[in-house]
């Protein structure tokens, strides 16, 4: 058995008494040795601070002999500049005012010019008539505790730095990611035109739907007069993304510009275009292709129909909505991608448009979305064409809106730039002319 503290409680009566007396001599401490030796500072001092009587546990600390300071120092004495600061003005008087005081955190002076934090507790010694006789002061070392509050407040410092920083850093990255949007919507405007032109005798819309805000859309169209009352008019799609698909389309507009204003022959345009690509980046072994549908279309106003001639190299089919409700592709076999190879070959097709025809280039991200509960089907050509034959017949603007709607109902499942142009025979005679609608 033991006894409380550990201390083995002995077996027989002689070693009893021994160990007894034993632990009652450790215990016999002296008042005075419990003074000196205390594990904190004692000191006390008359009313005006002048120091009385002080233990050696704190003149140890300080480093000072006791000669030097009973009855020749003040406490203040002891303490730092900003120490004797604090005492004439906080400690001293509530002191005076509330008789003790507890805590309070102070710094005094080594012998060697060094720095004792220390928290101080201080109780007024009154007489028998409550007359105030002198100051009782325990001090206990804080360096520990100081050093320990140092590091939390360098850790916090850090911490909020280095939130700071983060914030700063998340605001440069915010500016900057609006100054690259905006960058990126203007040089996105310089590929395809602002708007479309008065075609006389044709209503137009078109609609063109970036899938990333931060990087260039692959996607390009076109419409502009050639010879005589002839327009030439363009859509597709080039591989790749960001600048250098920009650089692609950049060149792939004003070739097709260039090359219809010199023969406005849609299999003609196609034929130079894919003759450009392939001699630009197939020699430096950086292939660069598109898919690509051109048309020439002829306004027939009060004369006639309008004739429409198409070329495509590797695009989807155009689509034509009806005026009796119909819709029909208008197949291009038989084209291959431009710039892939010399001499490509280049599918075209020819139509006529009468009052309330409408005409749909599409890019495929339209026929490419995925849809259903897993985003694991494409929506598809058929399901194009179903849906085309519910909204025919349908003017430009009316068939771009509605297709519109479908790529936003296709969600996140919508993962590619798309580009819709539509032109088409007004079905009553327009008193303007033409109507455009122009929407991205």
């Amino acid at each position: 058995m033991c006894r409380t503290g550990g201390v083995p409680e002995p077996t027989g009566t002689g070693g009893e008494a021994s160990t007894d007396a034993a632990f009652t001599a450790l215990l016999e401490d002296s008042m005075e040795d419990l003074y000196e030796s205390a594990p904190c500072g004692y000191l006390s001092t008359m009313m005006d601070g002048t120091i009385a009587k002080i233990n050696t546990t704190l003149l140890d600390w300080l480093g000072l002999e006791r000669e030097a300071v009973v009855g020749r120092k003040r406490f203040t004495d002891l303490l730092t500049i900003g120490g004797k600061l604090y005492h004439e003005t906080h400690f001293a008087p509530l002191l005076r005012m509330q008789g003790e005081l507890r805590g309070i955190a102070l710094d005094m002076r080594r012998r060697d010019g060094g720095r004792l934090p220390v928290l101080v507790s201080a109780v007024v010694k009154h007489g028998t008539e409550g007359d105030p006789l002198l100051i009782r002061i325990t001090v206990f070392d804080a360096s520990d505790r100081r050093a320990y509050e140092k590091e939390l407040l360098h850790r916090r410092q850090e911490a909020e730095r280095a939130r700071a920083e983060a914030d700063e850093a998340r605001r440069q990255a915010e500016a900057d990611r609006t100054r690259l949007t905006e960058a990126l919507a203007v040089l996105q405007r310089s590929l395809v035109p602002d708007s479309l032109p008065a075609v006389p005798g044709l209503e137009t819309a078109v609609h063109y739907h970036t899938a990333a805000p931060d990087q260039l859309g692959g996607d390009f169209y076109d419409l502009f007069p050639v010879a005589g009352d002839r327009w030439a008019f363009f859509l597709g799609d080039v591989c790749g993304k960001g600048p250098e698909a920009a650089s692609l389309t950049s060149l792939i507009r004003y070739t097709l510009r260039a090359a219809a204003h010199h023969d406005p022959d849609p299999a003609s345009a196609l034929t130079t275009l894919n003759a450009v690509l392939h001699e630009r980046y197939t020699g430096d072994g950086d292939p660069r292709y598109c898919t690509c549908i051109v048309g020439i279309v002829e306004p027939g106003g009060d004369h006639g129909p309008t004739a429409v001639r198409l070329a495509s190299g590797g695009h989807p089919p155009a689509l034509v909505l009806r005026s009796d409700g119909r819709a029909e592709f208008l197949p291009t076999p038989g084209g291959l991608l431009i710039g892939v190879v010399p001499g490509a070959p280049i599918g075209t097709a020819e139509t006529v448009l009468g009052p309330g025809d409408t005409v749909v280039l599409y890019t495929d991200g339209l026929t490419e979305a995925r849809t259903g509960p897993g985003r694991d089907d494409l929506y598809g050509e058929d399901a194009l064409h179903a849906f085309a034959g519910d909204h025919a017949p349908s003017a430009p603007h009316e068939v771009i809106t509605a297709l519109t709607g479908l790529l936003e109902s296709f969600g996140d499942g919508l993962d590619d730039d798309t580009a819709l142009l539509a032109l088409g025979v007004p079905a009553t005679p327009s008193p303007i002319g033409t109507v455009t609608s122009h929407t991205s």
